[in-house]
């Protein structure tokens, strides 16, 4: 069994408690930056409901498998930066550590002072982030927006099937799970107004994603081909790209979004490697036409993971009434893989750099209790979402709060997640 396979055993067990049902097993290892009170950010190993203090750990001579200067620094730049070996040379070295019967240096050493709760700390950007992409590569998302948009046109513009669609959008407004969003104002224009209002978005909606970072870029003029792409994926996260509908409708022609997408846009702070990954990859959707040779070669993978959207309003956390699931689907369906985008992204000898951030675009499944946007669920506001508590919803109110989750599971695997990305909405600034 080689150690790739062995770091995925179902069989495998911590010593360190896990929930069943937990995100964080000993075959996950998600890598993250945390920092405790008085003490600097530092790299950290999500297991059960603790952390491992990877900087501690390598201090301690526990993880001397990689350069020390990798495990010590303040983001995970370096470290993926160096490569997906150096990634599975360390997962196979925690995962010694960590397991039942494995290494017992680290059950040996103060483990209070190496293993922390996970509920005690502050959670950080894992990388910092140079550019962030994102896709449009959802088709029943397309085709959603298509008929929204272009109610008698063809749902899907010509270039759709030939081309993974992106925008630019802007690193410095990605946050971590857990930071307020404060409700954005732009420039608008109601249907009925005769001019365009500066105000407060009346269309605050959100976008169910994954986003991946790269590790190993490129060389400028050198584009990433299809089939190594994978190789230069550090890993996957969750991504809330908030959405101001009314603002964007106003502003996108010609040159699509710009200020109602850049105010926000929100990740969980684990980043889930390719490694713990691999028991859940299959292949993607078949691709018709078939694309062009730049975009073929490998095959077009995707991963099964299952996602959620849940919905919590200021009025529910009053009644401390739970968060209601108002969406679940899958990434299982993508329509452009990883691979594809990244080469697509690159094609042009486009530079991409350690800690880049490329984010999938809208997760949407066939049927109106799996889209993955506001949009899309309400069907732009015609049909209000029904909670629990007798409100209603067609985009976010002030104090709402939304969490997206994600986690794989199937026959012969055990259970893995990503945790979750929140946000909740505050007041537009004064």
């Amino acid at each position: 069994m080689t150690a790739a396979n062995l770091t995925n055993d179902p069989r495998l067990e911590s010593w360190i408690p896990v929930a069943p049902n937990g995100d964080f097993p000993i075959q996950n290892l998600p890598l993250g930056i945390f920092s405790r009170a008085g003490s600097a950010p530092r790299i950290g190993v999500a297991i059960g409901d603790r952390i491992l203090d990877v900087r501690a750990a390598a201090e301690a001579g526990l993880v001397d498998v990689c350069d020390r200067p990798l495990l010590c620094a303040p983001t995970l730049n370096g470290l993926f930066g160096a490569g997906r070996q150096t990634q599975r040379i360390l997962r196979d070295r925690l995962s010694a550590l960590l397991r039942a019967g494995g290494d017992s240096a680290l059950r040996e050493a103060r483990t209070d002072a190496l293993l922390v709760p996970a509920g005690g700390v502050t959670m950080h950007l894992p990388l910092d982030i140079g550019d962030y992409v994102d896709f449009y590569s959802s088709i029943e998302h397309a085709t959603n927006l298509g008929k929204l948009l272009r109610p008698d046109s063809e749902p899907l513009l010509p270039n759709w099937r030939w081309i993974p669609i992106g925008y630019h959008g802007r690193s410095a407004t990605v946050v971590v799970d857990g930071t307020p969003i404060v409700r954005p104002s732009g420039q608008r224009k109601p249907p009925s107004a005769a001019k365009p209002e500066f105000a407060p978005t009346a269309m605050l909606d959100i976008e169910l994603e994954m986003g991946f970072f790269t590790g190993r870029g490129n060389q400028p003029g050198r584009p990433i081909r299809v089939a190594h792409a994978l190789e230069h994926v550090a890993g996957l996260v969750l991504v809330n790209d908030w959405s101001a509908r009314d603002i964007q409708a106003w502003e996108y022609q010609p040159l699509g979004p710009f200020l109602g997408k850049s105010f926000a846009t929100t990740i969980s702070p684990w980043v889930v490697t390719l490694d713990a990954l691999e028991p859940f990859r299959l292949e993607g959707p078949r691709q018709e036409p078939p694309p062009l040779e730049y975009l073929s070669g490998a095959p077009a993978c995707t991963y099964a993971i299952d996602l959620a959207v849940e919905l919590q309003t200021s009025q529910m956390r009053a009644e401390k009434a739970a968060a209601f699931e108002i969406s679940r689907t899958t990434f299982a369906r993508m329509y452009w893989s990883v691979a594809q985008q990244l080469a697509h992204a690159t094609s042009n000898g486009a530079l991409t750099r350690t800690g880049d951030l490329f984010a999938s675009g809208t997760i949407s499944g066939p049927d109106p209790g799996t889209y993955g946007s506001l949009i899309e669920l309400t069907w732009r506001g015609e049909r209000p979402i029904e909670l629990p508590n007798g409100e209603t919803r067609t985009f976010l109110q002030d104090g709402d709060e939304v969490t997206l989750r994600g986690w794989c599971e199937r026959r012969g695997a055990r259970r893995i997640g990503f945790g979750a990305a929140r946000g909740r909405i505050v007041p537009a600034e004064a």
